[in-house]
């Protein structure tokens, strides 16, 4: 089945234009960073479904549903486990940030299975949605920084590269303690 017609550049492109219109079409206020980063959030996640729908990468969608679940889960469980106070005072449910992990999975997953070209962008809307939480007096430092590694790790752990033509294979190798490498399989 071929992909549909679209250009990564053009996605890229979408995904900062977006980023930068929220920034930039108010002044830092507390409410608008507050808003901002609801919908900024989802924007990393939602950009890697679009792009694995978009390349018909089935397997791709499979691991955004699965780092996706997983993250919210684990989320979940901990805010359950850690009743924390927010800086504000509006829950008890301040740890670990949601948003954080929401954006940096998706970030992760972006960066993973897709490549920097697609993380580095999706890592600055990640970046603002962590700060945004903390500015907003949603979370502090530690909240956003436990949300982001419980994204993140969730999506380094639970993706896989896309090689899509080279079907490119490669795994860390040791023998003993003597030495390691690197097995490197191109199939084609």
């Amino acid at each position: 089945m071929k992909p549909l017609p679209h250009s990564p550049r053009l996605l890229r492109a979408f995904a900062c234009a977006a980023t930068l219109a929220c920034v930039l079409s108010a002044t830092a206020q507390k409410k608008f960073v507050d808003r901002s980063t609801d919908a900024l959030c989802l924007l990393p996640s939602a950009t890697g479904l679009v792009k694995a729908w978009l390349d018909h990468d089935r397997e791709g969608m499979k691991q955004w549903a699965i780092t996706s679940a997983t993250t919210l889960a684990a989320n979940y469980a901990l805010e359950a486990l850690v009743e924390k106070d927010r800086p504000d005072h509006s829950g008890h449910h301040a740890f670990p940030s949601t948003h954080s992990a929401v954006a940096f999975n998706g970030t992760t997953f972006l960066c993973r299975r897709y490549g920097w070209q697609w993380g580095v962008p999706a890592y600055a809307v990640a970046g603002y949605v962590a700060w945004g939480r903390v500015y907003a007096k949603k979370h502090d430092g530690w909240d956003v920084a436990g949300g982001a590694l419980l994204g993140a790790a969730s999506g380094l752990l639970l993706t896989r590269p896309f090689a899509r033509k080279a079907n490119l294979t490669l795994a860390p190798v040791a023998w003993g303690r003597e030495a390691a490498g690197v097995y490197c399989a191109w199939r084609f």
